[in-house]
């Protein structure tokens, strides 16, 4: 193992910067101080992860409910969920592509308190129409669908550039970390809120589809007994996902203020410091073209790692429990299995994220592998595969399988591979670089999630 480990490092194309202090570097770059970490920050910079994931794992989540909605249009309802995923990938690519184009003199600060602003007013919007608005058509409750993916996906492009290029700013790898866990947990809490919601919530008692029963595909007859899902659930569901965006953002602006202060006082006391949170920050320009050849495994491994994960919700939404419907418990009913079966997923994902803690398990110095693992993950749509989808029955027909095997283990190496190479950007430029790499990576890791959602259209059985 020592002789191929050897090996392996020989053929490294490039290797880690050190952080250079000599007196061509740019003292005043935040990414040149040293870095002093605070559990505060930590804790800030974690809920802002949560806040910048939460939009798009609660619309995943909320499948049922959509389903639901859109019961009276067979077609929508067969391919919502295709396209919302592209509609959100699509509308986040763009929005992040232009403003990794706009590093000059950017107001990060101002982008992330955007992005929590839009994501308050779509939120409170979604759990309104829960209660009003009821007699709309699925045509028309499709559209406002849209339009709500639209900007929510448009609130996360600004707060994955802000985020991303905010926090490599202040040089702590640990940091970039808390972000990626946030994220994680982003996934597990809409899951667990949709089925407590689900559960506590008494339904009409909708028959579900019998296991020899697909959908019809006919796109003017209405799906066949979508899951039963009470707008009282839904309602509590958006909500709390306008009061996480309250807390996330009251949470950054006390950042903003505290990150001031801070350097406001090492400036008082003839500190050559900037202040980090500075909105009229100059920054250097880096062509893309520059990050991309510093960063060519980790961009490319990034983009692979989630334009194959991005069959996962369609599959999620499509495969049901192996057992009879005469057999199955609430919990395995269509309206809480789904969840129940992204907080697997969001299970996984989570524990890769908090894997990459650990140093004995970090890749951050071994790209190619990083690489190698990233498409080797293709093997997963296969296994979804063996499921039971649209309930015609599994080829493994386990639910164990599907939930733990297929489930946790897609969503572990999709948290651990893209966590690797979001934190290991920052070792691989110079320093003052690691602003518009942060944003870049970014960028690579929405590409993957737009490429993949396209994709999305053509699996799924």
């Amino acid at each position: 193992m020592d002789r191929l480990r050897k090996l392996w490092q020989g053929e490294q194309p490039y290797e880690p910067l050190e952080d250079r202090t000599s007196e061509s570097a740019d003292h005043d770059h935040p990414s040149t101080k040293p870095a002093t970490f605070s559990y505060i920050n930590y804790t800030i910079f974690f809920l802002l992860g949560i806040s910048m994931l939460w939009a798009w794992n609660m619309f995943l989540a909320a499948g049922p409910y959509f389903q639901m909605r859109f019961r009276d249009n067979a077609w929508i309802s067969e391919n919502f969920q295709a396209a919302e995923i592209s509609v959100s990938t699509a509308t986040n690519l763009v929005s992040v592509l232009v403003l990794a184009r706009l590093q000059a003199n950017a107001s990060y600060p101002k982008r992330i308190i955007s992005s929590l602003i839009i994501n308050m007013v779509v939120f409170l919007l979604l759990a309104l129409f829960t209660r009003v608005f009821l007699d709309i058509g699925a045509q028309g409750y499709f559209g406002f669908l849209i339009t709500a993916i639209f900007s929510t996906s448009l609130a996360t492009g600004l707060c994955q550039n802000g985020v991303f290029a905010y926090v490599a700013g202040f040089g702590e790898a640990r940091y970039t970390q808390g972000i990626m866990t946030g994220q994680a947990v982003a996934g597990v809490l809409p899951c667990i809120a949709q089925i407590v919601s689900v559960l506590s919530v008494p339904t009409a008692g909708r028959p579900t589809p019998h296991a020899g029963h697909p959908p019809e595909s006919d796109e003017t007859t209405p799906s066949p007994a979508p899951p039963a899902v009470h707008s009282s659930s839904a309602f509590s569901y958006f909500l709390t996902a306008t009061i996480i965006s309250v807390i996330t953002l009251l949470a950054f602006v006390y950042l903003v203020a505290r990150t001031h202060r801070h350097n406001q006082s090492l400036q008082n006391a003839n500190t050559p410091e900037t202040d980090t949170m500075d909105a009229a920050t100059e920054r250097k320009d880096v062509p893309l073209l520059t990050l991309l050849s510093k960063l060519r495994w980790l961009a490319s491994a990034v983009f692979l790692t989630f334009a194959i994960t991005m069959v996962f919700p369609v599959f999620t939404q499509r495969i049901l429990s192996v057992r009879p419907p005469s057999e199955q418990t609430e919990i395995l009913r269509p309206a809480a299995f789904i969840p129940l079966a992204f907080l697997f997923w969001n299970i996984g994902d989570l524990l890769g994220r908090l894997l990459t803690a650990l140093p004995s398990l970090s890749l951050v110095q071994r790209p190619k592998v990083l690489l190698i693992l990233a498409a080797s993950r293709i093997v997963f749509l296969g296994l979804y595969h063996l499921c039971n989808i649209r309930g015609r029955g599994a080829v493994v027909e386990s639910d164990f399988f599907y939930l733990v095997i297929v489930q946790t283990f897609f969503g572990l190496t999709n948290g651990y591979l893209g966590s690797s190479c979001m934190i290991g950007a920052g070792e691989w430029v110079d320093p003052e670089e690691r602003e518009a790499a942060g944003g870049f990576m970014g960028l690579c890791l929405v590409a993957g999630l737009t490429v993949g959602s396209l994709a999305s259209f053509l699996v799924g059985g």
